[in-house]
């Protein structure tokens, strides 16, 4: 019997501390004082064992063993025996190979085990190599990561071709368990990990993280899944016991595949798994999930030394009519307000794939404009259609080869049905073209923020899933579903590269480029700094609602900054309902500020400069929670939120909102802080102190707001009294 336990031992963050190799010992756990994780060899079968909180007697994963578990639960005053239901060991892994099943049950032998150490993170390389038939050409490296202080634990895989011939990869599943519970006790909170689905579950591209909840005895499982776009697969108890996360599986839409030969290696995205004990599973996320993405993942945001809090865009009502007297008056109007960034949308350029000034419209060019614009205050910047060519462009005729195809060879608009334009492949030469056209307009003419838009791989728009990805079998994929994966990570590496060269250039990544209305998802976020994430024209406090809403439902697992949540309207006579609506997400703002009076310009430069101020002293911009006791925004209910820095419990601030609620007054309460520090709660609108105690009183009472109105908002800092 060839057995080897394999055991990851964190006992703090300094190197000396995981300097021990303890890889000749009997038993080795992958640990932290939070979480372990111990996964054998036993029979050429690699699989997980055990996965626990520190101090549970709960295993999160089944095995072969039907054992009782011994539970105190709190706040039921009793203690109660659960029979754990035993199960198949979990796969570990699962992809098809040729077409053949492997799982970590298929043969593999363990070549190698290395341990790295950098800063709070501890990374292990397994090495394996197939023993069946069915495998032994092929090495795998699966790294796990685990982090000093979290229960959560990052896992990739590296394939190797080591045999004579091609091979083919597809369905491949990075993690996968089996849960101990059936699917009468679980919950699991889907799309964004916001609503509640009973029973198997398979997820899509709006499942970057899911929850799977035993409410009974409140134990819970999150997997996130940092696959990109439209290729995540997330799947729970499809066979009643598995939970999966991974790449898009045969049969599905938008099927991921690659194709190696003989030598040549695949990485795959990260997917991570988290463990929690508790009866509300968004405790987790808000704490656990959102500290491992703001310091581990990698997010743009974090790495930024300035995140914007307040952006406009010329979009709407101007569209595509926008020129240079225009700008310079929009500039001065748009400064009176406070605003930090400004966004010329389309219309600015000649057709499309050029990308040259349009010289009627802007006969000085753009730099002076830009440069007007900087005089002012704010960061200049443009929009572009990032994978899109008009048939008259010099580039479309220059290099046809550059160019998508549809199933019979002939080019393809991805975006939208018509011919006058057709979508451009990220695999071909094309990267570094559409690359040096932005990296002109920074150099030569000061742009410092981008807005990157229409479809690249599918449509938002196009509900034929035939229509997507590239046939092209002169690209660098072999086959269109080769080319999803492939296009994806080419955008995202021109996205890095363009970082490289421009650190401060602001990448704003549309939900038109990942392809799904309204998606956005972590790969995205390590790449770029926000995504344009809809077009909300509705009037405040119709549109105000939506905006809210739509923070709410994505901003509970996504960076909130990196929403960017249009087309509310400066012009609107309720245009400052609509910026403390924003102020959940990344305000930004369109319309038409000439029109607004000095008074209105005046009220929104205080505003966005305590905005601003908030995010100088509490860095709110990297935070965002749920304010206890408020649900989603709707009318007729109340709804707030709080972004308070959960790592200094310095402060922060909260919004609440009335929309049409029958009840004029709430009592408020605030999550996070220190229990034991004192804090004075302040309206934004004038400084008034509200609220003067402690930690402890603003979590357990809080404080009472009144609303008048049929629909109102506020905003409060929240700071500690020193």
């Amino acid at each position: 019997m060839n057995r080897l336990w394999i055991t990851l031992i964190l006992l703090g963050v300094s190197a000396s501390a995981f300097s021990q190799n303890s890889l000749n010992e009997e038993k080795i756990v992958i640990q932290n004082k939070k979480i372990s994780r111990t996964i054998v060899l036993e029979n050429d079968e690699f699989s997980t064992l055990e996965y626990r909180l520190a101090g549970s007697p709960f295993n999160f994963v089944s095995t072969e063993k039907d054992e009782p578990v011994v539970f105190n639960q709190k706040g039921v005053g009793e203690i109660q025996e659960f029979r754990r239901w035993k199960g198949p060991k979990p796969d570990e892994f699962s992809f098809l190979l040729n077409g053949e099943k492997v799982t970590g049950k298929t043969g593999w032998n363990i070549l190698d085990v290395a341990e790295t150490v950098k800063d709070e993170i501890k990374s292990y390389k397994v090495k394996l190599k197939g023993t069946s038939e069915i495998n032994s050409f092929i090495e795998l490296i699966i790294t796990y990561e685990i982090y000093s202080d979290l229960p959560v634990i990052r896992k990739k895989i590296d394939f190797k071709n080591i045999g004579s011939g091609e091979i083919k990869i597809e369905s491949l599943d990075i993690e996968s368990l089996n849960v101990p519970w059936g699917n009468t006790h679980n919950i699991v909170y889907t799309n964004y990990a916001r609503y509640k689905h009973i029973g198997s579950f398979v997820g899509n591209w709006d499942d970057p993280l899911i929850i799977i909840h035993d409410p009974v005895f409140k134990y819970g499982i999150i997997v996130g899944n940092e696959s990109p776009g439209v290729l995540k697969r997330t799947a729970v108890c499809t066979d009643g016991r598995n939970l999966t996360a991974g790449l898009t599986h045969i049969g599905q839409d938008f099927a991921f595949r690659t194709w190696l030969n003989s030598g040549e290696n695949f990485e795959s995205p990260w997917v991570f798994t988290s463990l929690f004990n508790s009866a509300n599973p968004r405790k987790a996320v808000e704490t656990d999930i959102n500290d491992f993405i703001r310091k581990y993942m990698g997010i743009r945001l974090a790495q930024i030394p300035e995140r914007p809090t307040f952006v406009y865009n010329t979009w709407n009502p101007f569209r595509r009519n926008v020129n240079e007297k225009l700008i310079f008056e929009l500039t001065d109007a748009a400064a009176n307000c406070g605003i930090e960034e400004f966004i010329i949308d389309d219309g600015w350029q000649v057709g499309f794939g050029d990308w040259e000034i349009d010289y009627e419209k802007f006969p000085i060019g753009l730099k002076p404009v830009f440069d007007y614009i900087k005089s002012k205050g704010m960061k200049p910047g443009l929009w572009l259609s990032m994978g899109a060519a008009s048939t008259d462009s010099k580039v479309f005729n220059e290099h046809p080869e550059w160019f998508a195809k549809f199933r019979d060879g002939k080019d393809v608009n991805l975006h939208s049905e018509g011919g006058d334009r057709f979508s451009a492949c990220f695999t071909t030469g094309w990267k570094d073209y559409i690359k040096d056209k932005i990296l002109n307009l920074v150099t030569e003419h000061g742009l410092e923020y981008v807005k990157l838009d229409f479809a690249i791989l599918t449509s938002a728009y196009r509900f034929d899933a035939d229509i997507s990805g590239c046939f092209a079998d002169n690209h660098s994929h072999k086959d269109r579903e080769e080319s999803y994966l492939e296009i994806y990570r080419a955008a995202w590496k021109m996205y890095d590269e363009l970082h490289a060269a421009a650190p401060n250039l602001f990448i704003d990544c549309t939900f038109e480029t990942m392809g799904k209305l309204q998606m956005v998802d972590f790969d995205m976020c390590k790449h770029a700094e926000g995504n344009w994430l809809s077009n909300f024209e509705g009037k405040a406090p119709t549109g105000s609602e939506r905006v809210r809403q739509m923070s709410w439902w994505r901003g509970s697992v996504i960076p909130a900054t990196a929403l960017v949540i249009g087309n509310q309207s400066l012009d609107d006579d309720e245009a400052l309902y609509s910026f403390k609506s924003l102020c959940g997400s990344l305000p930004i703002m369109l319309g038409d500020p000439r029109k607004m009076s000095n008074e209105k310009q005046q009220q929104f430069r205080e505003l966005s400069g305590w905005f601003r101020e908030m995010e100088n002293k509490y860095q709110i911009m990297l935070f965002r929670q749920d304010l206890p006791g408020f649900g989603e925004p709707a009318n007729g209910s109340w709804d707030g939120f709080q972004r308070i820095n959960t790592e200094t419990k310095s402060g922060g601030i909260i919004g609440v909102f009335k929309q049409f609620a029958k009840d004029n007054e709430r009592w408020v309460t605030i999550n996070y802080l220190d229990s034991e520090k004192n804090y004075q709660v302040m309206l934004a609108a004038t400084g008034e102190v509200i609220f003067k105690g402690s930690g402890e009183e603003l979590q357990n009472k809080g404080f009472k707001v009144v609303f008048d109105k049929d629909f109102q908002g506020e905003l409060y800092e929240v700071a500690v009294v020193k």
